[in-house]
C-alpha cells in the first residue's frame, strides 16, 4: 500500500481451548467464555495491525492455558530477545515456541538460566532504563541475569519490589513520552520516577504503539477519556475474558520495533 509503513512486528499467540484453566493469583476465579476470548484476541490483533504493526503468531501451545500471555516469555531489547524462565512452573513449557519465533525474526537470543526466574510482565523499558519487578514471578537472580545481558546495550536495570500484584506492568506502565501511569500503592514507588495515578485499575496498562497511538483496555473508560483529552490517539480494546485471568493489554503481545539497519 503506497505510503503505508509498519513500526515492526507484533508477536501474539492464540488462546487455547480452555483458557479458564489459567492461573489466577490475586483475584477470584470466574467463568471465561472461550468463544468470546478467541474473538477478543482477533480484534486485539486487528487493532495492532491498524496501528502499523505486522502481526506474527507464535506457535499455539494448547496444553498451556496461559500461553496467550506471550509477553511473559520474551523480553526484546534492540536486536536481542531474552527468553525468560517463568516463575510459574506450569508456564515453562511455553518458552520453546517463543524462542523459535524470536529466531525466525533474526533476533539474537539469550536465556534466563536456572535458578533465576523472570517473566516479561515484570519488565518495563523506559528509555535506557529497564525497571524489573521482583518479589512475585520474577526473583532477584532473574533480574540480575537480565542486567548482565542488557549491559552491553547500555541499559540500566533497576529492581522494583512488588506489593500485592502479579507483575510490575499490572501496576505501572509508560506512555510514549516515557511518563508513568498506574497504581503506585501496588509497588515500591520510591524505586520509580513519579507515577500519575489512573482513575481505575485497567487504566494502569497502556501499550505505546508508535507516534501518539496508545492501546488501552476498553474497561478503562475514564482513563481513555483522560488520555484522549491530552491528544493521545487512544485505541480501546475489549479484553474482558483475559482480564478475568489477571491479563491486560500488555500481556497479549511482544512488540519488536523495526531496526534502522534492518530496514535499510
Amino acid at each position: 500500500m503506497d505510503g503505508y509503513t509498519t513500526h515492526g512486528v507484533a508477536l501474539t499467540r492464540p488462546p487455547g481451548a480452555h483458557p479458564a484453566e489459567g492461573i489466577v493469583t490475586h483475584i477470584a476465579r470466574s467463568a471465561v467464555d472461550p468463544v468470546l476470548a478467541a474473538r477478543q484476541y482477533t480484534i486485539y490483533q486487528e487493532t495492532l495491525a491498524s496501528a502499523g504493526w505486522r502481526v506474527v503468531e507464535v506457535d499455539a501451545a494448547p496444553e498451556h492455558p496461559d500461553s496467550v500471555f506471550v509477553e511473559d516469555t520474551l523480553v526484546v531489547c534492540e536486536d536481542l530477545a531474552v527468553v525468560t524462565r517463568p516463575g510459574a512452573r506450569e508456564r515453562r513449557g511455553e518458552i520453546e515456541g517463543a524462542e523459535r519465533a524470536a529466531r525466525s525474526l533474526g533476533l539474537r537470543v539469550a536465556r534466563i538460566e536456572e535458578p533465576g526466574t523472570l517473566e516479561g510482565g515484570d519488565v518495563l523499558q523506559v528509555g535506557s532504563t529497564v525497571y524489573v519487578g521482583v518479589g512475585g514471578r520474577t526473583d532477584v537472580e532473574g533480574a540480575e541475569q537480565l542486567q548482565r545481558l542488557l549491559a552491553p546495550l547500555d541499559r540500566k536495570v533497576c529492581q522494583v519490589p512488588l506489593g500485592r500484584v502479579l507483575h510490575l506492568k499490572s501496576a505501572v506502565t509508560a506512555l510514549p513520552d516515557d511518563s508513568l501511569v498506574g497504581l503506585p500503592d501496588l509497588v515500591e514507588a520510591s524505586h520509580l520516577p513519579p507515577i500519575r495515578r489512573v482513575p481505575e485499575e485497567p487504566g494502569a496498562h497502556v501499550v505505546p504503539l508508535g507516534g501518539r497511538d496508545v492501546l488501552v483496555s476498553a474497561a478503562a473508560r475514564e482513563t481513555v477519556q483522560l488520555l484522549a483529552a491530552e491528544h493521545w490517539r487512544v485505541l480501546p480494546v475489549d479484553i474482558s475474558e483475559f482480564e478475568k485471568l489477571e491479563g491486560c493489554v500488555t500481556c497479549l503481545s511482544v512488540l519488536v520495533p523495526d531496526r534502522p539497519e534492518a530496514a535499510s
